[in-house]
């Protein structure tokens, strides 16, 4: 069995993602996880214009 890699966890959480200390180790695995993915979607298809548009109507730019 091979050791948590803590290093690149640190690393990715600190450097990547330019987390707090606090914000990271109040991640849980699942979302370290996902973080580590870099929100890629699971799905294979791209994206359609009504999910984008679905999107931009739940996370609007700033006006």
């Amino acid at each position: 069995m091979n050791a948590f890699p803590w290093a690149n966890v640190m690393q990715f959480g600190f450097g990547v993602l330019k987390l707090s200390p606090e914000a990271l180790w109040t991640m849980t695995p699942r979302e370290l996880a996902a973080a580590m993915r870099g929100g890629q979607r699971t799905s294979a298809s791209p994206l359609v214009r009504s999910e984008l548009t679905r999107l931009m109507e739940l996370y609007p730019d700033g006006r």
